[in-house]
């Protein structure tokens, strides 16, 4: 395998797409590839049999990285800590980072446990949910128009490498989510059964909906049930995704449980 290509121009075109991908959070809808930053990206990309087209290194990171990423495709190029911070999306810039091509967009599977995202716009939350998502089992995540990019930098990092493990689809509307196969339940805050008393399907699509208006009433009206979280300690709301955290978990616990 070839040396790694040493780069030394800040307008080179390859840093210019990097640096769009990084500021810009919808710029990978138009590239059709995303920048992944980071040791622990780029080994959840790895892990689950993707590849990158390119491998990016400051000098520091090429002698630090693993024999797995210097060797994860075969284009390789080196910049200086300057250039790669100048690309960087975060506060201290990682030593390496891989440059990927999204895959086609998939179709929704009507069978699959499901999460949909009905127009949450935090992309710490979208992220936080995914990577709830994932570690409890459910293998897709469908999010609707007016959610934040499933794929932009912020929820990038906030999924924590979740994304490879789950089959996401966005950009959808409520006609979309008519073919699901299995059970939908919404979460609300002051009506429907308590999550702890539920007896709940499985496979399912929760449904976790805007951070301030909740779930549409059009999609509360196509789920099969309303669950609510008991809050003994009497707040108005809690937070979407640790309102998720625990719906999903739950989903899991009882799937677990003998039968």
């Amino acid at each position: 395998m070839n040396e790694p290509i040493l780069i030394t121009s800040r307008d080179n075109p390859l840093l210019k797409r990097l640096r769009l991908l990084s500021q810009d959070s919808m710029a990978y809808r138009k590239q059709g590839q995303v920048w992944l930053e980071g040791d622990h990206l780029c080994r959840a990309m790895l892990a689950r049999g993707q590849r990158p087209t390119t491998a990016v290194f400051t000098e520091r990171g090429w002698s630090d990285a693993a024999d797995a990423m210097r060797v994860a495709c075969e284009h390789r190029v080196l910049v200086s800590e300057s250039l790669m911070a100048g690309v960087s999306g975060l506060e201290s810039p990682a030593g390496m980072g891989f440059l990927w091509d999204l895959p086609t967009r998939p179709a929704p599977d009507p069978a699959a446990s499901t999460v949909v995202l009905d127009r949450l716009q935090d992309a710490g939350n979208v992220g936080s949910i995914l990577r709830s998502a994932a570690a409890m089992g459910f293998g897709q995540v469908l999010a609707l128009k007016g959610t934040a990019g499933l794929w932009s930098p912020k929820v990038l990092r906030a999924g924590m490498g979740a994304h490879f493990a789950l089959r996401l689809v966005e950009g959808l509307t409520l006609d979309d989510l008519r073919p699901l196969a299995v059970p939908m339940l919404v979460t609300s805050s002051h009506r429907g059964e308590f999550l702890h008393r539920s007896e709940l399907p499985w496979p399912c699509a929760w449904v976790m909906g805007h951070e301030g208006q909740g779930v549409r009433p059009e999609l509360e009206a196509m789920a099969s049930r309303s669950v609510r979280i008991t809050q003994p300690g009497g707040e108005e709301s809690l937070n979407v995704a640790a309102a998720a955290a625990i719906c999903l978990h739950a989903s899991a616990a009882a799937r677990a449980l003998p039968l």
